[in-house]
């Protein structure tokens, strides 16, 4: 039985800091520095584009200071989590990665690094009155 015991608090004591070091979002995504300049947000049930820009968005506006026509770009899209394994993930970093096309397209997306939005733009999607989840955010 001590064993049981001291393996389960073990076990929780390795999470912790995990836990820990997680920055939330306004939509309740967890957000973690990768690097320097670059931060990931990860992917929670029925995460959509528009959720990974919220949490990016809300990251470099409360975190960061970004100025609101500055640009976020996706450092690497939507894939592996680096802080998280077995989940999902998008890095973001206020530069484009080194040769990545930033045109910009016609759809909201995290599938192509190099996309971007204006810091304000990506907060917008953080106030998107829809869906189920809607009234349990105020």
């Amino acid at each position: 039985m001590k064993f049981v015991v001291r393996m389960t608090l073990a076990g929780l004591i390795a999470v912790l800091p995990t836990w820990g070091s997680a920055w939330w979002s306004f939509n309740r995504l967890e957000v973690y520095p990768v690097s320097e300049t670059a931060w990931e947000v990860i992917a929670g049930v029925g995460t959509s584009a528009a959720d990974y820009w919220c949490g990016a968005g809300d990251f470099a506006q409360r975190v960061m200071g970004v100025p609101a026509a500055s640009r976020i770009y996706i450092w690497k899209a939507v894939g592996p989590s680096v802080n998280r394994p077995g989940r999902k993930a998008v890095q973001f970093s206020m530069s484009p990665p080194p040769g990545a096309d930033t045109t910009t397209g016609y759809s909201l997306s995290v599938k192509r690094a190099g996309d971007s939005l204006a810091r304000h733009s990506a907060v917008q999607y953080c106030f998107q009155l829809d869906g189920p989840d809607v009234w349990n955010r105020w």
